[in-house]
């Protein structure tokens, strides 16, 4: 008998594929899976809860990535999801997969990353699990937040002639990521050894030179909890949100989708670094498909009412890309030419 592939129905097809007949139980679940964090009362507030996985050879190869900022970088991806949905994280808990090619001093660099994180988004780390692997590392770490029931924001919320919005710039993190992938190719071919420990190679170094921010961007990304506090303080709060894992391309698909509305997406507004420019063009990469396909940016895209305009221009690292319109048709508007459609390119986890 034949099986029926996963990638033919892609994560988020699995996802509701498997959990669609679920029922609720629970009088104070209030929102389940679909969203970046699922959403339960207690009272007054509200707790927010969201799981990520990130596999060794899948998301983070250990060839080029530091255990430190690994560490670090596990939270923040975490705590990205909270502020997704317009909340405040607060605990996070750990499950850790380990081969027995690690030693007590790696695992204890992977913390110094976790404990380096927790501090800076005031999370308390509060448990966990830990087991022998067969299969490198794996890590699996839950994030819990806390907010206001009025205070939280959905993907399916989108309202016709709504503003779409970004947060800091997009391809960086996915540029980072090419700039890793060849110097490891040209490290292999020329010697052995591990580049995340090379401390002294002087051609290594010069390759990276004047490139510090895409690494950093891939390597140690920050969430976004600034924005949502700086929204709250503007008394803006946006009708829908995501924060941008997967390319910006699929995470308005998944916005459209949810709120059953199309959107227009403008060429020249949407905000790329220099460094990201200057890197596309030298590898012969297009820089506007980095920015809509690239993934792993981790910046905020959200949408919000027509009127908060006049609160949204004054604010520093917020940018206006376009618009929500009628139907389901999701357009980019290039410099030139006619609209064309956008399609969802980011990272599929079960692609081949």
């Amino acid at each position: 008998m034949s099986k029926t592939p996963i990638s033919s129905l892609g994560e988020f097809g699995l996802i509701r594929h498997l959990t669609d007949r679920l029922p609720k139980i629970q009088p104070s679940t209030m929102y389940g899976v679909g969203d970046d964090a699922a959403v339960m009362r207690h009272g007054d507030r509200c707790t927010l809860v969201t799981t990520d996985l990130l596999l060794e050879g899948v998301h983070f190869n250990l060839e080029y990535v530091p255990l430190r900022h690994l560490g670090y970088k596990a939270v923040a991806v975490n705590v990205s999801d909270i502020c997704a949905m317009n909340a405040v994280p607060t605990q996070i808990t750990i499950g850790l997969g380990v081969s027995s090619r690690f030693g007590v001093e790696d695992l204890e660099e992977f913390y110094a990353g976790v404990r380096a994180a927790c501090e800076h988004y005031h999370v308390d780390l509060v448990g966990g699990d830990t087991c022998a692997s067969v299969n490198g590392l794996t890590i699996a770490i839950t994030c819990i937040g806390e907010a206001e029931e009025k205070d939280i924001v959905y993907r399916n919320g989108a309202k016709v002639n709504d503003l779409i919005c970004v947060t800091g710039n997009l391809g960086a993190a996915y540029l980072g990521l090419q700039l890793l992938e060849r110097e490891l190719r040209t490290f292999r071919a020329t010697q052995h050894g591990n580049l995340a420990q090379v401390q002294t190679d002087d051609s290594i170094h010069e390759k990276f030179e004047g490139r510090e921010y895409l690494l950093e961007r891939q390597l140690r990304p920050e969430a976004r909890m600034d924005i949502v506090e700086t929204l709250r303080k503007a008394g803006i709060k946006p009708t829908a949100m995501m924060d941008i894992s997967d390319g910006l391309s699929s995470e308005l698909f998944h916005i459209c989708t949810q709120s059953k509305v199309g959107c227009d997406i403008y060429e020249d507004k949407l905000p790329v670094d220099y460094q990201s420019a200057a890197l596309a063009d030298e590898m012969n990469l297009n820089v506007v498909t980095c920015a809509l396909n690239g993934g792993e940016d981790y910046e905020l895209l959200f949408t919000c009412d027509i009127h908060d305009y006049e609160k949204l221009v004054p604010i520093d690292d917020i940018y206006i890309i376009g618009h929500i319109t009628e139907g389901n048709a999701l357009r980019l508007i290039p410099r030139t030419g006619e609209p064309f459609p956008l399609t969802a390119q980011g990272w599929n986890a079960f692609e081949k």
